[in-house]
């Protein structure tokens, strides 16, 4: 009788496997109340290295980081039309505290717009201020109808980055600074994600933006996931909350803005995107595990891999060594295939007398017998292959499964199948876009012909990139 897949299978059931590696890589766990999720070590890992990543290149483009309140006054969210129309059916809300009715509720922040611009019509002041860049690191609530762990979740982490600048061009560069040189860098050359940039049609602009910038990655299965967005807020919030400086010439301006943000969502992507069969697949530029070096059997080799996790360390790898002799090798090295460790270190006593290791790598897959003296040399070769590996097959996989269609009924039945379909907007439009949304296929974003984000909705040539999403 065959031995049943650790795994579902993928072409059986996608969303299956997906939640059968979230459970047996020990990611996550759904928490007590509907919606939330428990994040456990292996994967707040992923996401630690991830901000770390992230945080790094927000400072690059001189964001400094701060922390504003979980409770927003619900009155602030009113000040502006749009942002509250577009948030209220998401809001959780604080009617009672401290055993009393409160007199105005709060809402537990669903995004901070509201509240920083509160502030910031306080800090700003003249255009010496400007521009002003601010990060935030947080969790916020939105609740959610439709709750899949690290996808969508009532609450979930991530980074809201809002800023305020002298002038429309400013704040509108500093956007697309955001989207190209933090985003799309961090999630091409570290996450492996053949991202597209695009902007967002008016239909699926951030609630109180005059535009959104968006990054959107095939999954395995061909549907489209959003990996982050970057806002042109305009002056929408600054006339609500007044914030204004006084220029070079004198006069009160309002300032122009931008908000920004990504999310444990990309763990999602992560998974769904390089994960296989087996497990995860973790790119060695964001593992917090690179190599795992495991002794197979006996205190010989368990005195091995410890010195050798020890000489790797030092050369500025990040190693984890597993000498739990006393658990079958076997369990040890699918649990570790599991979690998508990029390769392992396996040694045991045959192998000690022979001076050698068996190098098994997790991206390509396949064992070979390696010199212990020269691991130091190779791994980190090894691992920046692996890490092309992944980003050659993401791209390979859109590329091959987008379609170049030229009708509303092509599109649809492209996103049907499991792909993506590129349409000319001027075909396409607000009308199409509606239809599609009948069949729940939505345009992920507009890209120019030769893929670049184009200026405006209507720019000559402008494509619609057409897919089932998460």
């Amino acid at each position: 009788m065959a031995k049943a897949p650790v795994l579902t299978p993928q072409a059986e059931d996608f969303p299956r496997w997906y939640q059968d590696l979230i459970n047996k890589a020990e990611l996550a766990d759904n928490g007590p109340v509907r919606g939330t999720m428990v994040i456990r070590p292996y994967g707040y890992g992923l996401w630690e290295r991830m901000q770390q990543e992230m945080d790094a290149r927000i400072k690059d483009a001189g964001a400094q980081n701060a922390y504003f309140p979980l409770f927003i006054p619900q009155s602030y969210l009113t000040r502006e039309a749009e942002h509250v129309e577009g948030f209220a059916p998401e809001l959780a809300v604080v009617t009672h505290g401290g055993g009393k009715e409160l007199e105005e509720p709060v809402v537990v922040r669903p995004t901070s717009e509201t509240i920083i611009n509160d502030y910031f019509s306080k800090w700003v002041q003249s255009y010496r201020d400007l521009p002003l860049l601010i990060n935030q690191w947080a969790n916020v609530v939105r609740w959610e109808m439709r709750p899949r762990v690290f996808l969508r979740t009532s609450e979930f982490l991530w980074q809201e980055g809002h800023t305020a600048h002298a002038s429309y061009e400013d704040a509108r560069d500093y956007a697309a600074r955001i989207h190209k040189d933090v985003y799309a860098d961090f999630m091409i050359n570290v996450l492996g994600i053949d991202v597209v940039l695009g902007r967002k049609t008016p239909k699926e602009r951030f609630a109180g933006a005059i535009n959104t910038l968006t990054l959107e990655g095939m999954m395995g299965d061909g549907k489209a996931l959003q990996l982050g967005t970057s806002h042109e807020l305009g002056t929408n919030f600054a006339k609500a909350f007044n914030t204004q400086y006084l220029s070079k010439d004198g006069k009160q301006e309002l300032v122009w803005q931008t908000s920004w943000g990504v999310s444990t969502r990309m763990v999602g992507g992560l998974i769904m995107s390089h994960g296989d069969d087996n497990g995860l697949r973790v790119p060695p530029r964001l593992a917090h595990v690179q190599v795992v070096v495991m002794a197979i059997k006996g205190d010989e080799a368990v005195a091995k891999v410890r010195e050798l996790g020890d000489r790797l360390k030092a050369l500025g790898i990040r190693v984890q060594v597993d000498d739990r002799v006393d658990t079958p090798f076997g369990r040890r090295a699918v649990d570790w295939e599991l979690k998508g460790v990029p390769v392992r270190v396996e040694i045991g006593p045959r192998d000690l007398e022979a001076g050698t290791a068996m190098l098994a790598r997790r991206i390509p897959g396949g064992k070979e017998p390696v010199s212990i003296d020269a691991l130091g040399e190779l791994l980190p070769k090894v691992l920046e292959e692996d890490q092309a590996q992944l980003l050659r097959e993401s791209r390979e996989r859109r590329e091959s499964r987008t379609s170049e269609v030229t009708t509303l009924e092509e599109a649809a039945e492209a996103a049907t199948a499991g792909g993506w379909a590129r349409i000319p907007w001027a075909t396409l439009g607000a009308e199409g876009e509606a239809k599609l949304a009948e069949q729940a296929v939505s345009v992920r974003c507009l890209v120019a012909e030769d893929g670049s984000v184009p200026e405006a909705d209507d720019a000559p040539g402008t494509v619609a990139i057409v897919a089932r999403s998460y």
